[in-house]
């Protein structure tokens, strides 16, 4: 029972991050066609047909409209709007295992904000996955033996700013309801890439170009959907693990769809980034173990005596 329970936990995972990825791709297709912020935009666009699945009875659809905490509410939409923005200007410009490389950054800004801003300890394991997976982004980039592009400067840009988000999630509390969580993520986009797009915008043309706008934005707000179903059917430290199975699809993606195979170094550095990651992963799932192992032995140390007083 309790296998089915992980399990589809981490099925679910696999899929959101399949769809994320299948979203990113979408984006990287309508390169030359479509201006960045104008597909950006699309993701808050598209991203509202979900919002029926993810709204609880008890929630009204108001609570999109109305935050809580509106101060961390602002910050969630900047911070989604930069990271929507500059994610897909990235996607469109390098290779997508060589964006997701540098967005996969955004644990090491996690952590530096954790101790600077929560004032959370962090455990030398983290510090030693986040540097390790630094190191690997050098080996990717090898600055000073390859010209940067604006698409680096864009793909880090992503990484920081959805570090900021994660940031304010866990500064919102968890009283927030939902809907208005997914809210923000979707007007960041709206405004933010609404107003940047209205210079260079342009009514998309062809059937083609309309389904990958559509799979951009829909499967964006789908994977949102799926890793909020994964995460209540599964702890944290299991549903985090698929997220690496997004490298697997961008080096698939950048083979056999964009034709752009990676060199030998930058096929190197991904392995190191994804291993960091890893081994993050493995830390956490250790701890959890270790707590709930301590937590078992405490039960039978101590057990619960029924008392007919205690009804």
């Amino acid at each position: 029972m309790k296998w089915t329970f992980l399990t589809s936990g981490m099925m679910l995972a696999f899929a959101a991050f399949s769809s994320f990825s299948i979203s990113d791709a979408c984006s990287k297709l309508l390169a030359g066609q479509l201006d960045p912020f104008e597909v950006a935009f699309s993701g808050g666009a598209f991203g509202f047909l979900i919002i029926p699945f993810i709204r609880r009875p008890d929630e009204s659809y108001m609570d999109i409209f109305s935050p809580q905490r509106p101060l961390m509410w602002g910050v969630r939409a900047m911070a989604t709007f930069a990271a929507t923005a500059a994610s897909v200007e990235a996607f469109m410009l390098l290779p997508m295992p060589e964006a997701l490389s540098l967005m996969f950054l955004m644990p090491l800004f996690v952590t530096i904000l954790s101790v600077t801003l929560l004032r959370e300890k962090v455990s030398a394991w983290s510090w030693l996955s986040v540097i390790l997976g630094f190191m690997g982004v050098l080996i990717v980039l090898r600055p000073g033996m390859r010209a940067l592009q604006f698409g680096h400067l864009c793909a880090l840009v992503a990484a920081i700013a959805s570090a900021v988000g994660v940031i304010a999630y866990r500064l919102a509390g968890d009283d927030t309801p939902r809907l208005s969580l997914f809210g923000s993520s979707l007007f960041g986009p709206l405004v933010g890439d609404g107003v940047l797009m209205l210079a260079h915008a342009h009514w998309p043309h062809g059937v083609r170009t309309w389904v990958f706008l559509f799979g951009y934005g829909f499967l964006a707000a789908l994977g949102q959907l799926l890793m909020m179903m994964a995460t209540a059917r599964a702890p944290a430290n299991r549903v985090a693990l698929p997220q690496y199975s997004q490298m697997i699809w961008a080096v698939a993606f950048s083979y056999f769809l964009f034709h752009q195979p990676l060199d030998g170094w930058t096929f190197v550095g991904i392995v190191v980034v994804t291993l960091s990651g890893m081994l993050g992963w493995l830390h956490q799932r250790i701890h959890y173990e270790r707590l709930a192992l301590e937590a078992r032995r405490a039960a039978r140390r101590h057990p619960i005596q029924y008392s007919p007083r205690a009804g």
